[in-house]
């Protein structure tokens, strides 16, 4: 992930690991010192001359792999944050020496602690390592295969203690390491939905730190404790629990299943275009996040993702595969985290997004981001007069909305217009929108021809769900996981298990009618069936229109303002207000006994 200039308006740890393209930048340490170690550790067991040339050629070994990785692993920063091709090679070699110095170490493990030393940390700091690796592959991939051999290391070092005995030393810095490992392992967790773990790992990694700050006179120990703040209110985030009968918590999964998108019908003319590549963009003030990765995003990337598989079964290490060893399904979706960008790192992602995108393909542009409104009058209505979102700057936000310009007869230069986008207009463009001026893209104009769908979100929410903000957007939860959403503005906090997945499979019917709404319709514009041919994307579409439906039947959201729009507009008598889907909806909150607080026949209270 890329995170833009200096933030003023919001405190973040910069303890926590980074959801970058690459290793996230650590303090520099001192040159290595091995050499001078080695010969002290060997001299401890005896004179040198006594120790067998074989025990020391394998520590000269070791000691020349460690180096090795290192000086690898310390290069993976260097490399360039976008481009899906130029990294591919050095992460191949940097895996192989990594391989070959974890074996080896295991492999002759009795000879490297009678003659070099090897204490448990240094085992679990190799560990950790690979372990970022296959975390960082991930972010590169999108691959969520990686991820689980990214916990398969993490959790190796917390089950055999590797970093038990570091408490005992009189090292602050080797302390660290442990904290930040803790840190990692809580990210991986999170995408991977351990909650349970996660839970776990917070109240190991908040001993921790009581412990380092108690034993230690550290300067950090305000910024550890905002980690834990950060990731407790990151968990808390969802507002609706699913308890089993015991009443612990069901976690739910929000990736693309084999089953999650409605199938299309035999003989339906839809587009063969694929969704290749994504950006997904946050920049909201106060929003819940840890490790610069948002609510609003965390949700839109789980959204466009398949459920992992075992990394094994698909292929043998990463890197290049033959086509012969490629999974036979579908690749996600290649991913960009942009956190609180400036304009010019989006733009630079975006171009080289477009330069890479294949043929036949379409880019996603997801656009979590407070509004930027124009101020004074305009006689114009282009692309530049209606505002747009925010983008980063080292100015100080005012009153979390308003952006203060000097001169007000000049649009403001730290925001993404619509017109910016115009460019990348020349191939198929899917853009989604979640802000409160959102219908600043409403006025989108179709310059070349391509494929173009916009997804706007409502611009303001009826009072009683806007304090509910901070733990991300009721639009983005509707595209994200809609059950949830539904209760929530339903105003259920918690269910039992059984009545959820009695709800999903009804929610998958009505996820199969709108998919026939909209093909079947004689008016719909041609552009959102060009996508429909992409499983996520379909899913994405079904979803949104189920979310206007619902907003435009429910008693609290009566204001314009709180509805969806999208560009190009759906005809809504076929669609958003289809008799047949609010039907639907209807027998939906019966089956959760709120139909109340819908409208029976909304057309009739217009």
């Amino acid at each position: 992930m890329v995170r833009g200039a200096r933030q003023s308006q919001q405190p973040r740890s910069r303890l926590a690991p980074r959801l970058t393209g690459t290793v996230e930048k650590l303090p520099r340490k001192r040159k290595s010192r091995t050499e001078f170690a080695l010969k002290e550790t060997m001299s401890s067991g005896g004179a040198e001359d006594d120790i067998p040339q074989g025990e020391r050629k394998t520590v000269t070994d070791f000691c020349y792999l460690l180096d090795k990785s290192k000086q690898l692993f310390n290069g993976l920063r260097d490399l360039p944050q976008y481009g899906q091709k130029q990294w591919q090679s050095y992460f191949g070699r940097t895996f192989d020496v990594y391989t070959k110095l974890w074996k080896f170490q295991q492999q002759h493990r009795q000879v490297l602690d009678n003659r070099y030393g090897l204490k448990r940390w240094q085992i679990g700091e190799i560990a950790s390592k690979i372990g970022q690796l296959y975390y960082h592959y991930y972010l590169r991939t999108s691959e969520t295969s990686y991820l689980n051999e990214a916990f398969s290391f993490y959790s190796a070092i917390r089950q055999r203690s590797y970093y038990s005995q570091v408490n005992k030393e009189d090292r602050p810095e080797l302390v660290v390491k442990k904290l930040r490992y803790y840190a990692r392992f809580i990210v991986v967790c999170l995408l991977l939905n351990k909650m349970d773990v996660v839970k776990d790992l917070v109240k190991e990694l908040s001993d921790e730190i009581e412990d380092y700050t108690h034993r230690f006179n550290t300067e950090d120990q305000v910024e550890w404790n905002l980690v834990l703040q950060e990731v407790a209110a990151f968990i808390e985030a969802d507002p609706v629990m699913v308890l089993n009968d015991d009443n612990t918590i069901v976690i739910t999964s929000n990736r693309l299943t084999e089953t999650g998108a409605p199938l299309l019908e035999q003989g339906m003319i839809v587009g063969q275009l694929s969704l290749a590549d994504a950006l997904i963009i946050g920049n909201c003030n106060n929003q819940v996040k840890f490790s610069e990765l948002t609510v609003d995003m965390f949700r839109m990337l789980q959204a466009l993702e398949r459920e992992p598989m075992n990394l094994a079964s698909q292929m043998n290490k990463p890197g290049i595969q033959e086509s012969a060893d490629k999974p036979t399904r579908r690749e996600n979706p290649h991913k960009y985290l942009l956190y609180k960008p400036t304009f010019s790192q989006l733009y630079t992602f975006l171009a080289a997004s477009f330069k890479e995108l294949p043929a036949n393909s379409v880019l996603l542009i997801y656009l979590s981001a407070t509004g930027v409104f124009p101020t004074g009058r305009s006689d114009g209505e282009g692309p530049y007069d209606f505002g747009g979102v925010l983008t980063n700057s080292n100015r100080d936000i005012i009153n979390g909305d308003a952006i203060h310009k000097r001169n007000q007869s000049h649009k403001e230069m730290h925001c993404l217009h619509p017109g910016d986008l115009y460019p990348f207009t020349r191939k198929p463009l899917f853009i989604i929108v979640d802000s409160s001026n959102s219908v600043a893209y409403k006025n989108f104009t179709n310059l070349f021809g391509q494929p173009l769908v916009c997804l706007l979100s409502p611009t303001a929410y009826p009072k009683a769900l806007q304090d509910q903000s901070q733990r991300g957007s009721l639009f983005t939860l509707f595209l994200n996981n809609p059950l949830m959403a539904f209760l929530f503005v339903s105003g259920l906090s918690s269910m039992r298990r059984g009545l959820w997945e009695k709800c999903q499979e009804y929610l998958r019917k009505i996820n199969r009618d709108i998919a026939q709404l909209l093909t079947h319709s004689r008016s719909i514009d041609q552009a959102f069936l060009q996508f429909f041919g992409d499983e996520f994307l379909r899913l994405l579409l079904t979803r949104f229109v189920f979310c206007s439906a619902t907003m435009r039947m429910h008693k609290a959201f009566r204001e314009t303002r709180n509805y969806p729009e999208s560009y190009p507009q759906l005809p809504r008598d076929e669609t958003v207000e289809n008799p047949h889907l609010q039907k639907h909806i209807l027998e939906l909150a019966s089956i959760l006994d709120v139909r109340n607080i819908f409208f029976e026949n909304p057309m009739d209270d217009y």
